[in-house]
């Protein structure tokens, strides 16, 4: 079994765990709308099942796909929305990264956006 998404109009529509025979016979419409995707890749990293050790697997397109993401053909990705406009993308992990790294102080923080373009601390 594999993970396929519907890729319409570079966007994904939906995602289904599926034999490659089943989506090659077109029981789910046009089998060129379907791309393999992996659950155990993100950031262009394989890992082992349930867990956060990188394996000997082969990263799938850099991401495993979700409905809303876009799939870039030149980059061979599934790219998530992006939520801020100053974001950018990283072209290694096709993650988006803002252009302040996460404060590493074990605090919570919140994007800001509108004010500051910066993380904000949250202090409820």
């Amino acid at each position: 079994m594999g993970h396929y998404a519907k890729v319409e109009d570079g966007v994904v529509t939906q995602v289904i765990v599926a034999e490659q025979d089943f989506i090659d016979t077109g029981a789910m419409g046009d089998p060129s709308l379907w791309i393999q995707t992996s659950y155990n890749t993100r950031g262009g990293v394989h890992y082992a099942p349930d867990s956060d050790t990188p394996d000997e697997g082969v990263a799938l397109r850099k991401n495993y796909a979700g409905i809303g993401y876009t799939y870039d053909t030149e980059r061979d990705a599934f790219i998530a929305p992006k939520l801020f406009a100053s974001w950018t993308l990283n072209e290694d992990t096709c993650y988006w990264e803002s252009p302040v790294p996460y404060p590493d102080d074990g605090k919570l923080y919140e994007w800001d956006e509108e004010d500051t373009t910066s993380w904000k601390e949250i202090t409820r």
